[in-house]
Protein backbone atom coordinates (compact mmCIF):
# COMPACT_ATOMS: atom_id res chain seq x y z
CA UNK A 1 0.00 0.00 0.00
CA UNK A 2 1.11 3.23 -1.04
CA UNK A 3 1.89 6.15 1.03
CA UNK A 4 -0.38 9.26 -0.23
CA UNK A 5 1.06 12.75 -1.05
CA UNK A 6 0.18 15.97 0.20
CA UNK A 7 -3.36 16.70 -1.02
CA UNK A 8 -3.36 19.27 -3.72
CA UNK A 9 -6.00 21.86 -3.45
CA UNK A 10 -5.65 22.61 -7.16
CA UNK A 11 -4.88 19.62 -8.96
CA UNK A 12 -7.69 16.42 -8.87
CA UNK A 13 -5.81 12.92 -10.00
CA UNK A 14 -8.68 11.38 -8.43
CA UNK A 15 -10.85 12.76 -11.65
CA UNK A 16 -11.53 10.16 -13.62
CA UNK A 17 -14.39 9.16 -15.38
CA UNK A 18 -15.91 7.08 -12.41
CA UNK A 19 -15.77 10.50 -10.45
CA UNK A 20 -16.66 12.52 -13.02
CA UNK A 21 -19.60 10.37 -13.44
CA UNK A 22 -20.46 11.04 -9.80
CA UNK A 23 -19.74 15.01 -10.09
CA UNK A 24 -22.24 15.16 -13.13
CA UNK A 25 -24.75 13.23 -10.77
CA UNK A 26 -24.40 16.22 -7.95
CA UNK A 27 -24.64 18.35 -11.01
CA UNK A 28 -27.41 17.18 -11.97
CA UNK A 29 -28.97 16.87 -8.19
CA UNK A 30 -27.90 20.52 -7.69
CA UNK A 31 -29.92 21.76 -10.81
CA UNK A 32 -32.96 19.85 -9.36
CA UNK A 33 -33.02 21.12 -5.94
CA UNK A 34 -31.91 24.52 -6.46
CA UNK A 35 -35.70 25.89 -6.50
CA UNK A 36 -36.09 23.93 -3.10
CA UNK A 37 -33.33 24.94 -1.28
CA UNK A 38 -33.36 28.53 -2.41
CA UNK A 39 -36.96 28.61 -0.71
CA UNK A 40 -35.16 27.56 2.39
CA UNK A 41 -32.88 30.80 1.82
CA UNK A 42 -34.99 33.31 4.58
CA UNK A 43 -33.63 36.94 4.30
CA UNK A 44 -33.23 38.53 7.59
CA UNK A 45 -35.44 41.03 9.47
CA UNK A 46 -33.80 44.38 9.52
CA UNK A 47 -32.18 45.39 13.15
CA UNK A 48 -34.07 48.15 14.98
CA UNK A 49 -33.42 49.46 18.19
CA UNK A 50 -29.73 47.71 18.85
CA UNK A 51 -32.36 44.35 18.26
CA UNK A 52 -30.31 41.56 16.56
CA UNK A 53 -31.59 39.28 14.71
CA UNK A 54 -29.59 35.74 14.27
CA UNK A 55 -30.96 33.20 11.95
CA UNK A 56 -30.44 29.11 12.74
CA UNK A 57 -30.38 26.45 10.12
CA UNK A 58 -31.03 23.16 11.06
CA UNK A 59 -32.56 19.39 10.12
CA UNK A 60 -35.82 18.41 12.07
CA UNK A 61 -35.60 18.50 15.64
CA UNK A 62 -37.20 15.03 16.94
CA UNK A 63 -40.27 15.00 19.19
CA UNK A 64 -42.49 18.40 19.80
CA UNK A 65 -40.72 21.41 18.50
CA UNK A 66 -42.31 23.45 20.70
CA UNK A 67 -40.28 21.95 23.63
CA UNK A 68 -36.81 23.34 21.07
CA UNK A 69 -38.82 26.58 20.69
CA UNK A 70 -38.85 27.17 24.41
CA UNK A 71 -35.50 26.23 25.09
CA UNK A 72 -34.53 29.24 22.53
CA UNK A 73 -37.08 31.44 24.05
CA UNK A 74 -35.41 30.71 27.19
CA UNK A 75 -31.69 32.25 25.74
CA UNK A 76 -34.10 35.56 23.95
CA UNK A 77 -35.02 36.61 27.50
CA UNK A 78 -31.50 36.00 29.00
CA UNK A 79 -30.57 38.17 25.75
CA UNK A 80 -32.84 40.74 25.16
CA UNK A 81 -31.03 42.05 22.33
CA UNK A 82 -30.90 39.23 20.10
CA UNK A 83 -33.87 37.05 18.28
CA UNK A 84 -33.40 33.78 16.88
CA UNK A 85 -35.18 33.02 13.61
CA UNK A 86 -34.82 28.91 13.71
CA UNK A 87 -35.49 27.01 10.56
CA UNK A 88 -35.81 23.69 9.41
CA UNK A 89 -34.03 22.21 6.37
CA UNK A 90 -35.43 19.18 4.44
CA UNK A 91 -35.38 16.03 6.02
CA UNK A 92 -32.86 14.32 4.12
CA UNK A 93 -29.06 14.83 5.08
CA UNK A 94 -27.75 14.91 1.77
CA UNK A 95 -30.44 17.68 1.06
CA UNK A 96 -28.92 19.67 4.05
CA UNK A 97 -25.85 19.53 2.99
CA UNK A 98 -25.93 20.71 -0.38
CA UNK A 99 -28.25 23.40 0.87
CA UNK A 100 -24.72 24.48 2.85
CA UNK A 101 -22.74 23.62 -0.14
CA UNK A 102 -24.37 25.91 -2.39
CA UNK A 103 -25.14 29.08 -0.05
CA UNK A 104 -21.48 28.78 1.58
CA UNK A 105 -19.93 28.77 -1.87
CA UNK A 106 -21.91 31.92 -2.98
CA UNK A 107 -20.81 33.65 0.20
CA UNK A 108 -24.32 33.89 1.51
CA UNK A 109 -24.84 35.65 5.08
CA UNK A 110 -28.47 34.94 5.04
CA UNK A 111 -27.89 32.60 8.00
CA UNK A 112 -25.88 33.18 11.28
CA UNK A 113 -25.37 29.16 12.91
CA UNK A 114 -25.62 26.22 11.47
CA UNK A 115 -26.04 22.45 12.85
CA UNK A 116 -23.84 19.57 10.79
CA UNK A 117 -23.57 16.09 10.57
CA UNK A 118 -20.40 14.54 12.49
CA UNK A 119 -18.46 14.18 8.79
CA UNK A 120 -19.20 17.83 7.36
CA UNK A 121 -17.22 19.96 9.85
CA UNK A 122 -13.09 18.72 8.04
CA UNK A 123 -15.08 19.67 4.76
CA UNK A 124 -16.50 23.16 5.94
CA UNK A 125 -13.37 23.93 7.57
CA UNK A 126 -11.19 23.27 4.92
CA UNK A 127 -13.03 25.51 2.45
CA UNK A 128 -13.11 28.39 4.86
CA UNK A 129 -17.05 28.50 5.38
CA UNK A 130 -16.49 28.31 9.36
CA UNK A 131 -15.53 30.65 11.48
CA UNK A 132 -12.76 29.49 14.20
CA UNK A 133 -14.56 28.76 17.94
CA UNK A 134 -11.47 27.46 19.71
CA UNK A 135 -11.70 30.61 22.11
CA UNK A 136 -15.22 28.84 22.84
CA UNK A 137 -13.59 25.76 24.08
CA UNK A 138 -10.78 26.76 26.40
CA UNK A 139 -8.36 23.74 26.21
CA UNK A 140 -8.49 22.85 29.72
CA UNK A 141 -12.40 22.77 29.28
CA UNK A 142 -12.38 20.50 25.85
CA UNK A 143 -12.36 17.39 28.08
CA UNK A 144 -15.66 18.14 29.24
CA UNK A 145 -17.11 16.69 26.21
CA UNK A 146 -16.76 13.16 24.59
CA UNK A 147 -13.68 12.44 22.69
CA UNK A 148 -14.53 11.35 19.78
CA UNK A 149 -17.14 14.51 18.34
CA UNK A 150 -13.89 16.50 19.60
CA UNK A 151 -11.96 14.99 17.13
CA UNK A 152 -14.45 15.44 14.40
CA UNK A 153 -14.52 19.46 15.59
CA UNK A 154 -11.04 19.93 14.98
CA UNK A 155 -8.96 21.17 11.89
CA UNK A 156 -5.85 21.74 11.75
CA UNK A 157 -5.48 22.51 15.76
CA UNK A 158 -8.23 23.96 15.87
CA UNK A 159 -11.73 24.36 16.37
CA UNK A 160 -14.77 24.77 14.08
CA UNK A 161 -17.59 23.79 15.59
CA UNK A 162 -19.13 23.05 19.35
CA UNK A 163 -20.56 18.92 19.46
CA UNK A 164 -24.30 19.43 20.05
CA UNK A 165 -25.42 15.95 20.50
CA UNK A 166 -24.16 12.62 20.11
CA UNK A 167 -25.14 9.24 18.75
CA UNK A 168 -23.86 5.39 18.38
CA UNK A 169 -23.95 1.97 17.16
CA UNK A 170 -25.63 -0.01 19.49
CA UNK A 171 -26.65 -3.90 19.84
CA UNK A 172 -30.29 -4.30 21.09
CA UNK A 173 -31.17 -7.55 21.93
CA UNK A 174 -34.46 -9.27 23.49
CA UNK A 175 -34.09 -9.73 26.95
CA UNK A 176 -36.79 -12.14 27.70
CA UNK A 177 -35.74 -14.46 24.72
CA UNK A 178 -32.01 -14.49 26.06
CA UNK A 179 -33.10 -15.13 29.72
CA UNK A 180 -35.86 -17.99 28.36
CA UNK A 181 -33.13 -19.81 26.74
CA UNK A 182 -30.28 -19.66 28.66
CA UNK A 183 -28.13 -16.86 27.03
CA UNK A 184 -26.26 -13.85 27.96
CA UNK A 185 -25.43 -10.93 25.53
CA UNK A 186 -23.12 -11.81 23.13
CA UNK A 187 -19.79 -10.20 24.14
CA UNK A 188 -18.39 -11.72 19.95
CA UNK A 189 -19.58 -11.67 16.80
CA UNK A 190 -19.15 -15.66 16.74
CA UNK A 191 -21.47 -15.77 19.79
CA UNK A 192 -23.84 -13.99 18.63
CA UNK A 193 -24.27 -16.51 15.40
CA UNK A 194 -24.15 -19.11 18.05
CA UNK A 195 -27.48 -17.60 19.97
CA UNK A 196 -29.23 -16.42 17.21
CA UNK A 197 -29.00 -19.95 15.39
CA UNK A 198 -30.06 -21.83 18.32
CA UNK A 199 -32.90 -19.35 19.59
CA UNK A 200 -34.32 -19.51 16.02
CA UNK A 201 -34.65 -23.16 15.43
CA UNK A 202 -36.67 -22.71 18.82
CA UNK A 203 -38.65 -19.69 17.68
CA UNK A 204 -38.75 -19.78 13.92
CA UNK A 205 -40.72 -16.72 13.54
CA UNK A 206 -38.11 -14.33 14.97
CA UNK A 207 -34.65 -13.21 12.90
CA UNK A 208 -31.83 -13.86 14.17
CA UNK A 209 -30.15 -10.09 13.74
CA UNK A 210 -31.04 -7.05 11.73
CA UNK A 211 -28.83 -4.44 10.33
CA UNK A 212 -28.59 -1.64 7.70
CA UNK A 213 -27.38 -2.67 4.95
CA UNK A 214 -29.03 -0.69 2.37
CA UNK A 215 -26.21 1.38 -0.20
CA UNK A 216 -26.03 4.95 1.89
CA UNK A 217 -24.35 6.60 4.60
CA UNK A 218 -25.73 4.32 7.36
CA UNK A 219 -24.29 1.10 5.52
CA UNK A 220 -20.86 2.33 5.87
CA UNK A 221 -21.69 3.34 9.49
CA UNK A 222 -22.14 0.04 9.85
CA UNK A 223 -19.56 -1.65 7.79
CA UNK A 224 -16.88 0.28 9.70
CA UNK A 225 -18.13 -1.37 12.97
CA UNK A 226 -16.83 -4.48 11.46
CA UNK A 227 -13.27 -3.53 10.25
CA UNK A 228 -12.55 -1.75 13.60
CA UNK A 229 -14.30 -4.85 15.88
CA UNK A 230 -11.29 -7.07 13.96
CA UNK A 231 -8.27 -4.29 13.83
CA UNK A 232 -8.81 -2.61 10.54
CA UNK A 233 -9.37 0.85 8.96
CA UNK A 234 -10.02 2.59 6.10
CA UNK A 235 -7.13 4.94 7.00
CA UNK A 236 -3.99 5.26 8.93
CA UNK A 237 -0.85 7.54 9.34
CA UNK A 238 -1.77 8.80 5.93
CA UNK A 239 -2.07 5.96 4.53
CA UNK A 240 -5.09 4.00 2.55
CA UNK A 241 -5.53 0.97 4.25
CA UNK A 242 -8.88 -0.75 3.75
CA UNK A 243 -7.66 -3.03 0.94
CA UNK A 244 -6.24 -5.19 4.61
CA UNK A 245 -7.09 -9.07 5.69
CA UNK A 246 -8.32 -7.42 8.78
CA UNK A 247 -11.20 -5.93 6.89
CA UNK A 248 -11.87 -9.04 3.98
CA UNK A 249 -12.61 -11.26 6.86
CA UNK A 250 -15.02 -8.87 8.53
CA UNK A 251 -16.31 -7.80 5.25
CA UNK A 252 -17.07 -11.54 4.23
CA UNK A 253 -18.16 -12.26 7.92
CA UNK A 254 -20.90 -9.57 7.35
CA UNK A 255 -21.58 -11.73 4.01
CA UNK A 256 -21.80 -15.00 5.84
CA UNK A 257 -24.15 -13.84 8.62
CA UNK A 258 -26.98 -13.50 5.17
CA UNK A 259 -25.74 -16.06 3.35
CA UNK A 260 -24.10 -19.16 5.09
CA UNK A 261 -25.24 -18.29 8.86
CA UNK A 262 -28.45 -17.14 7.46
CA UNK A 263 -28.99 -15.08 10.85
CA UNK A 264 -29.75 -12.14 9.11
CA UNK A 265 -32.69 -11.94 6.03
CA UNK A 266 -31.64 -10.84 2.82
CA UNK A 267 -34.07 -7.73 3.19
CA UNK A 268 -31.23 -5.87 5.19
CA UNK A 269 -29.30 -5.26 2.06
CA UNK A 270 -32.60 -2.48 1.44
CA UNK A 271 -33.21 -1.68 4.98
CA UNK A 272 -32.22 1.81 6.48
CA UNK A 273 -32.87 2.51 10.44
CA UNK A 274 -36.69 2.93 10.56
CA UNK A 275 -37.25 -0.55 8.73
CA UNK A 276 -35.65 -2.39 11.13
CA UNK A 277 -36.59 -0.77 14.09
CA UNK A 278 -40.13 -1.52 13.14
CA UNK A 279 -39.36 -5.23 12.47
CA UNK A 280 -37.53 -5.41 16.32
CA UNK A 281 -40.21 -3.02 17.76
CA UNK A 282 -42.68 -5.73 16.55
CA UNK A 283 -41.04 -8.45 18.48
CA UNK A 284 -39.60 -10.59 15.08
CA UNK A 285 -36.00 -9.92 15.55
CA UNK A 286 -33.67 -11.07 18.44
CA UNK A 287 -30.66 -8.46 17.77
CA UNK A 288 -30.48 -5.90 16.01
CA UNK A 289 -28.20 -2.56 15.80
CA UNK A 290 -29.25 0.83 16.02
CA UNK A 291 -28.96 4.32 17.14
CA UNK A 292 -29.84 5.03 20.74
CA UNK A 293 -32.53 6.69 19.58
CA UNK A 294 -34.69 3.44 19.32
CA UNK A 295 -34.58 2.98 22.85
CA UNK A 296 -37.49 5.80 24.13
CA UNK A 297 -39.56 4.32 21.23
CA UNK A 298 -39.39 1.08 22.76
CA UNK A 299 -40.60 1.96 26.32
CA UNK A 300 -44.02 3.21 24.87
CA UNK A 301 -46.96 1.99 26.72
CA UNK A 302 -47.79 0.42 23.50
CA UNK A 303 -44.57 -1.11 22.28
CA UNK A 304 -44.79 -4.82 21.49
CA UNK A 305 -41.08 -5.16 23.37
CA UNK A 306 -41.31 -2.71 26.40
CA UNK A 307 -39.86 -4.54 29.31
CA UNK A 308 -38.36 -7.22 27.19
CA UNK A 309 -35.02 -5.76 25.60
CA UNK A 310 -31.64 -4.46 26.98
CA UNK A 311 -28.84 -3.13 25.04
CA UNK A 312 -25.13 -3.77 25.12
CA UNK A 313 -22.31 -2.67 23.09
CA UNK A 314 -21.71 -4.20 19.81
CA UNK A 315 -19.71 -7.61 19.65
CA UNK A 316 -16.55 -7.96 18.60
CA UNK A 317 -14.16 -10.61 16.65
CA UNK A 318 -12.05 -12.39 19.37
CA UNK A 319 -9.45 -10.78 20.72
CA UNK A 320 -10.38 -7.18 19.44
CA UNK A 321 -12.09 -4.26 21.11
CA UNK A 322 -15.37 -3.31 20.20
CA UNK A 323 -16.12 -0.20 18.31
CA UNK A 324 -19.66 1.85 17.44
CA UNK A 325 -19.03 4.11 14.82
CA UNK A 326 -19.55 8.36 15.62
CA UNK A 327 -22.88 9.97 15.06
CA UNK A 328 -24.13 12.81 16.31
CA UNK A 329 -24.83 17.21 15.57
CA UNK A 330 -22.72 19.90 16.02
CA UNK A 331 -22.65 23.58 15.76
CA UNK A 332 -20.72 25.81 13.41
CA UNK A 333 -20.97 29.61 12.58
CA UNK A 334 -20.64 30.83 9.47
CA UNK A 335 -18.02 32.75 8.07
CA UNK A 336 -20.07 35.22 6.44
CA UNK A 337 -22.61 35.71 9.56
CA UNK A 338 -22.90 39.77 9.95
CA UNK A 339 -23.84 38.68 13.43
CA UNK A 340 -20.26 36.67 14.26
CA UNK A 341 -20.72 37.45 18.59
CA UNK A 342 -24.19 37.50 18.66
CA UNK A 343 -24.01 33.93 16.99
CA UNK A 344 -20.97 32.84 19.34
CA UNK A 345 -23.47 33.73 22.70
CA UNK A 346 -26.40 31.31 20.86
CA UNK A 347 -23.69 28.48 19.79
CA UNK A 348 -22.62 28.79 23.72
CA UNK A 349 -26.16 28.99 25.10
CA UNK A 350 -27.19 25.71 22.96
CA UNK A 351 -24.22 23.70 23.84
CA UNK A 352 -23.80 24.48 27.62
CA UNK A 353 -24.69 21.68 30.26
CA UNK A 354 -28.12 23.21 30.99
CA UNK A 355 -29.23 23.26 27.09
CA UNK A 356 -27.57 20.02 26.23
CA UNK A 357 -29.94 18.54 29.85
CA UNK A 358 -32.67 20.23 28.91
CA UNK A 359 -32.96 18.70 25.24
CA UNK A 360 -32.02 14.84 26.77
CA UNK A 361 -35.21 15.42 29.05
CA UNK A 362 -37.19 17.01 26.73
CA UNK A 363 -36.45 15.72 23.19
CA UNK A 364 -34.00 12.86 23.83
CA UNK A 365 -30.90 13.94 22.51
CA UNK A 366 -27.90 12.18 23.70
CA UNK A 367 -25.57 15.43 25.30
CA UNK A 368 -22.04 15.61 24.45
CA UNK A 369 -20.76 16.81 27.54
CA UNK A 370 -19.89 13.67 30.16
CA UNK A 371 -20.87 14.98 33.22
CA UNK A 372 -24.10 14.80 32.51
CA UNK A 373 -24.24 11.14 32.50
CA UNK A 374 -23.88 11.09 36.31
CA UNK A 375 -26.38 13.75 36.46
CA UNK A 376 -29.53 12.94 39.28
CA UNK A 377 -32.17 14.56 37.16
CA UNK A 378 -31.57 12.99 34.10
CA UNK A 379 -30.62 9.22 35.62
CA UNK A 380 -33.29 9.44 37.49
CA UNK A 381 -35.69 10.30 34.65
CA UNK A 382 -33.48 7.77 31.83
CA UNK A 383 -31.73 4.90 33.90
CA UNK A 384 -30.71 4.04 29.89
CA UNK A 385 -28.62 7.13 29.60
CA UNK A 386 -25.76 6.13 32.35
CA UNK A 387 -25.10 2.72 30.19
CA UNK A 388 -24.26 5.03 27.25
CA UNK A 389 -21.24 6.57 28.78
CA UNK A 390 -18.68 3.86 28.14
CA UNK A 391 -20.13 3.16 24.90
CA UNK A 392 -19.41 6.92 23.87
CA UNK A 393 -16.31 7.30 25.45
CA UNK A 394 -15.24 4.89 22.92
CA UNK A 395 -17.19 5.76 19.79
CA UNK A 396 -14.80 6.20 16.60
CA UNK A 397 -15.58 8.82 13.93
CA UNK A 398 -15.29 7.74 10.51
CA UNK A 399 -12.36 9.06 8.36
CA UNK A 400 -11.94 12.48 9.55
CA UNK A 401 -11.01 14.07 6.28
CA UNK A 402 -11.96 17.11 4.05
CA UNK A 403 -12.45 14.57 1.20
CA UNK A 404 -15.04 12.35 3.13
CA UNK A 405 -17.83 12.97 1.20
CA UNK A 406 -16.07 11.73 -1.63
CA UNK A 407 -14.36 8.89 0.07
CA UNK A 408 -17.84 7.25 1.17
CA UNK A 409 -18.95 7.94 -2.69
CA UNK A 410 -16.23 5.32 -3.09
CA UNK A 411 -17.25 2.63 -0.38
CA UNK A 412 -20.98 2.71 -0.01
CA UNK A 413 -21.34 1.04 -3.47
CA UNK A 414 -18.24 -0.84 -3.18
CA UNK A 415 -19.90 -1.95 0.27
CA UNK A 416 -23.39 -3.04 -0.97
CA UNK A 417 -21.67 -5.01 -3.71
CA UNK A 418 -20.20 -7.33 -1.82
CA UNK A 419 -23.15 -8.10 0.88
CA UNK A 420 -25.30 -8.35 -2.34
CA UNK A 421 -22.70 -11.10 -4.07
CA UNK A 422 -22.19 -9.02 -7.29
CA UNK A 423 -18.31 -8.53 -5.83
CA UNK A 424 -16.38 -10.46 -3.61
CA UNK A 425 -15.38 -8.99 -0.62
CA UNK A 426 -11.70 -9.05 -2.07
CA UNK A 427 -12.35 -7.35 -5.27
CA UNK A 428 -14.79 -5.13 -3.45
CA UNK A 429 -12.06 -3.80 -1.18
CA UNK A 430 -9.27 -3.74 -3.84
CA UNK A 431 -11.80 -1.26 -6.07
CA UNK A 432 -12.02 0.72 -3.26
CA UNK A 433 -8.55 1.12 -2.34
CA UNK A 434 -7.71 2.17 -6.08
CA UNK A 435 -10.10 4.92 -5.77
CA UNK A 436 -9.62 6.25 -2.19
CA UNK A 437 -5.48 6.48 -3.23
CA UNK A 438 -6.65 8.75 -6.20
CA UNK A 439 -8.72 10.71 -4.23
CA UNK A 440 -6.07 10.92 -1.58
CA UNK A 441 -3.38 11.86 -4.45
CA UNK A 442 -1.58 8.52 -3.79
CA UNK A 443 1.56 8.22 -6.00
Amino acid sequence: MKKTKKISTTAYPWYTDHYLFVVLGYSVLLLLLLPLLAGCVSKKEPSGDGMTTIVFKHGKIAGDPALFRKLIERFEARNQDIKVKDEALPASTDEQHQFYVINLEGKSSDFDVLSMDVIWVPEFARTGWLRDLSTLIPKDKRDEFFPGPMQAVTYKGSIYAIPWYIDAGLLYYRKDLLDKYGFSPPKTWQELVKTARSIMEKEPQVYGFIWQGKQYEGLVCNVLEYFWSNGGDVLKNGRVVINSPENIEALQFMVDLIRKYKVTPPLVVTAIEEPTRHIFGSGRALFMRNWPYAWNIFQREDSAVRGKIGVSRLPSFPGKSSASTLGGWQLGINRYSKNPKAAERFVKFLTSPESQKTLALTIGYKPTRKSLYRDADLIAQQPFIASLYDIFMTARPRPVTPYYMLITQVMQPEFSAALSGIKTPEDALKTAQIQIERILGAE
